[in-house]
């Protein structure tokens, strides 16, 4: 599969495809880790793309594809807060993942990008877990789902839970240098670089060395 918007204005560098694979008795939650800027949220959007084309009939930018019936795709990602009505951002994140596991249905996709962040670290890491197991564990709902974290204790998941799978976009070190090389590999990232990313965005040396 691939992206039908990036591929055509990224001209930097070269595009990489991927295979997707979601099914409600294997492969129903796909858990993927790396760093940022290496590709978890294009994937999870050209997923989202592909099957709306799929479902409207259309061309589908990918190699082949197989794709069933979607009657809704949910999605949770990004900041967004409604101060002006007393809610924050974390607010904001909780209650758009409440209307997600009320409306959910067996043909439904859903596709979380760093669930849990908004708050502090250990609360938003158990409230990541206990939502994929929900996920998991909602037998007559089994929607298939794609779940973008930097909470690398989820991965755990995969030894408790048939159908949780855990996946990871690849990175290679050279040096102090990083170079995402945004391919989808199972397994797992046993890091983020934060700190690589943070150069790479301009902090002060100093800054950087310091963290």
């Amino acid at each position: 599969g691939r992206h039908p918007v990036i591929e055509k204005i990224s001209l930097d560098e070269r595009f990489v495809p991927n295979d997707i694979h979601l099914d409600t008795e294997e492969r129903q939650i796909l858990i993927i880790t790396g760093p940022n800027m290496a590709g978890k949220s294009t994937i999870m959007r050209q997923t989202a793309l592909i099957v709306i084309l799929a479902q409207m009939g259309s061309f589908v930018p990918a190699q082949a594809a197989r794709i069933g019936l979607v009657d809704r795709i949910f999605t949770r990602g990004g900041a967004t807060d409604d101060l002006a009505r007393g809610r924050s951002t974390f607010m904001v994140e909780m209650e758009e993942m409440a209307h997600i596991l009320r409306h959910m249905a067996p043909r439904s996709l859903i596709l979380l990008d760093e669930v849990g962040r908004g708050t502090a670290t250990f609360d938003g890491l158990s409230i990541a877990w206990a939502i994929a197991e929900y996920l998991h564990n909602q037998e007559h709902r089994r929607a298939k789902t794609i779940f973008a974290t930097h909470y690398h204790e989820l991965n755990e998941l995969a030894d408790l839970f048939p159908r949780i799978k855990n996946y990871k976009v690849e990175v290679r070190e050279y040096g102090d240098k990083v170079v995402f090389l945004h391919k989808v590999t199972p397994g797992f990232a046993d890091h983020s670089y934060g700190i690589q990313v943070a150069q790479m965005a301009g902090l002060p040396e100093e800054v950087t060395e310091r963290a």
